[in-house]
């Protein structure tokens, strides 16, 4: 699997998001930007992303580095 192929199943799942994908093959690190977590625990945040991914997850997908985090969060980083 692509990082973009990853990106775009994220974002089918998650229409709002901004996601950035790094890596290839089963091993990749993902941030996900949506105002769907606001509100959520991280554990929550990370169930929606790994929703979005259905059985890939432990299949396709063996690593997944998940950073999740509001549009205000993540705007308070410093991030572009």
């Amino acid at each position: 699997m692509q990082s973009s192929e990853l990106q775009a199943l994220i974002k089918a799942g998650l229409p709002d998001a901004e996601v950035i994908v790094k890596g290839e093959g089963d091993h990749f690190e993902a941030v996900v930007v949506s105002r769907q977590f606001a509100g959520r625990t991280m554990v929550q945040q990370h169930r929606l992303v790994y929703a979005a991914l259905g059985d890939r997850m432990g299949g396709e997908i063996h690593a997944l580095a998940l950073r999740t985090l509001t549009p205000e969060a993540w705007h308070g980083t410093g991030a572009p």
